[in-house]
């Protein structure tokens, strides 16, 4: 889980690396626990460059017996592009095809968006995880082999599919069908000046970097070449960014569950 802060070091601030409005939510949720919170989002999201399949999905939603979506960006941006034919959303499917969610985030997305509550499938909000693997602990056996399943996920900048297959390998070797859309495109943002200098200071100052995706990781060390990372601190919300961290240089990497209270808590403990 990382050592310890080196006695009498605080930390600066919290720099927050997810997309855009994640970003803002979670500055604001941090600031109202009392931290200092700073936006620096490392990925930026746009819609695909083909949005057709997205329109298709929506259109045989109901041959589908549950749709996941990978993160809450997917259901906002698979919402968005819905077709102006389909008039009434999920509703219309609601007694056949259920919505998974990895974690609560997601699942809160989907309900801000119209869909009830009852219909999403999600681990616990006190789950260890939010990932893949904690999902198929609540739907392993719920759609029979023969079954098909939509997976909405992101895309590179060319619009393929990215991002793991550990959930559609699960469902496959269940006998259930998979089929992927991209709903949106991860790529890395543009910062201005004011942003890199940021950046380089929260490199050294006792900040502690947010990371919620690996992806986001990459991107940093993209933008700031060459800066050693050595005197950084980070906190990982699962083990595999916690090691694309470490990878990176930051020399004191501590991990935590994704939800704000666990965040809030383990910065708490280092301050």
């Amino acid at each position: 889980m990382g050592q310890p802060a080196p006695a009498g070091q605080r930390v600066a601030a919290v720099v927050v690396t997810r997309p855009g409005r994640e970003c803002a939510r979670w500055v604001e949720a941090l600031q109202a626990r009392g931290l200092r919170a700073l936006a620096l989002p490392l990925i930026a999201i746009a819609p695909p460059p083909d949005t057709r399949p997205v329109q298709e999905a929506w259109r045989r939603l109901e041959e589908f017996s549950a749709v996941m979506f990978v993160s809450a960006n997917a259901v906002e941006q698979f919402f968005m592009q819905k077709p102006p034919a389909v008039h009434t959303g999920w509703a219309q499917f609601a007694i056949k095809t259920r919505a998974w969610a990895p974690g609560p985030g997601t699942a809160a997305a989907l309900v801000q968006a119209g869909v009830d509550a009852a219909m999403v499938d999600a681990p616990a909000p006190d789950a260890p995880q939010f990932d893949s693997e904690a999902l198929w602990q609540v739907v392993a056996g719920q759609v029979p082999a023969g079954g098909r399943v939509l997976v909405v996920r992101g895309g590179d900048g060319d619009g393929n599919g990215a991002g793991r297959e550990w959930l559609a390998g699960q469902l496959a070797a269940s006998g259930v069908q998979v089929e992927t859309v991209v709903a949106y495109v991860r790529h890395a943002p543009v910062w201005d000046a004011q942003q890199l200098a940021q950046a380089h200071a929260a490199a050294g100052d006792g900040s502690v970097w947010l990371f919620s995706s690996s992806q986001a990781v990459a991107h940093l060390t993209d933008l700031l070449p060459g800066q050693d990372w050595a005197p950084a601190r980070a906190l990982a919300t699962h083990p595999r960014i916690a090691q694309a961290a470490r990878a990176a240089g930051f020399g004191v990497v501590w991990e935590s569950r994704p939800a704000v209270g666990a965040v809030a808590a383990a910065l708490e403990s280092i301050r």
